[in-house]
């Protein structure tokens, strides 16, 4: 019976280290064995002890030769790491409100307004020339006087003084965006002296740098709403009458992507 008993409960330990992971109790023998296991149930002089979730996992020990039973104590489960919440990117944010504001002002189009500030000071609002152009439309700091900018490396201010800028270039120029990006980059007085865009490659590749950027972007949203365009027209085939929720979820679907087309990511590279 001795040897017997001793078997069982090398078997326990062993099965006892398998479920180690799982909380329960642990039994201590009078000869010294400990066995652990999930629940126990008393069978009159022997006491069952089952050793993992199964049923058929067990072990019978007579209930005299238990001298203590301690509750397992197993580590707290570790708490799942919380997201951190994402950064909310304020200077995306100022700078949206920024385009969003001198666009509605000035009647310029945002996208004009973000080409000009991609080839000026690749979206830096601290960005600063060498020749003392500061901020992200590059104002210098005669222009930015002129045009009643007081803090040329505040978002805000500066692209509502760039917008202005080129409002008024655009005035000047009948209307012609290569000659009044020409002028924002090398002076009106050079576009005057050369009567068109001047023979500096700095300036030609400013214009056409803009020009192209402006090109892409509009293509991309004209895309965009094309396909939108397409899809509600598939969707109107289906039914003769009138569908005053598609017509809304078009008109939605229209608004959306004129936002996402401004909706340009922020770069971090620097001024030329």
């Amino acid at each position: 019976m001795k040897w017997r008993l001793q078997f069982l409960v090398c078997l326990a330990l062993a099965s006892g280290a398998a479920s180690a992971c799982f909380a329960g109790e642990t039994a201590t023998l009078r000869n010294g064995f400990s066995i652990h296991y999930e629940r126990r149930e008393s069978l009159g002089e022997s006491t069952r002890l089952y050793l993992s979730d199964s049923s058929e996992n067990f072990v019978d020990v007579p209930t005299n030769d238990i001298v203590q039973i301690e509750v397992d104590k197993v580590p707290a489960a570790a708490t799942p790491a919380q997201a951190k919440p994402q950064a909310v990117d304020h200077h995306r944010i100022k700078l949206e409100e920024a385009l969003s504001a001198a666009s509605q002002k000035n009647n310029i189009s945002p996208d004009l307004l973000r080409s000009v500030i991609r080839a000026e000071s690749g979206f830096n609002p601290n960005a600063r020339s060498v020749k003392g152009a500061q901020g992200l439309m590059q104002l210098m700091p005669a222009t930015a006087a002129h045009l009643g900018v007081r803090d040329a490396f505040d978002p805000a201010q500066n692209v509502d003084g760039g917008a202005r800028y080129l409002s008024e270039l655009l005035g000047r120029y009948n209307n012609n965006l290569t000659f009044a990006l020409a002028a924002y980059n090398a002076g009106p007085q050079r576009v005057e002296q050369y009567h068109g865009v001047p023979p500096f490659p700095e300036t030609v590749s400013y214009v056409t740098r803009v020009l192209t950027n402006l090109t892409e972007t509009r293509s991309e949203s004209d895309l965009k709403t094309s396909m939108i365009r397409r899809d509600f027209a598939r969707q109107e085939k289906k039914s003769s009458a009138p569908n005053l929720e598609s017509i809304r979820e078009f008109q939605s679907a229209i608004l959306a992507s004129d936002k996402q087309s401004d909706a340009e990511p922020l770069e971090t590279n620097e001024s030329n």
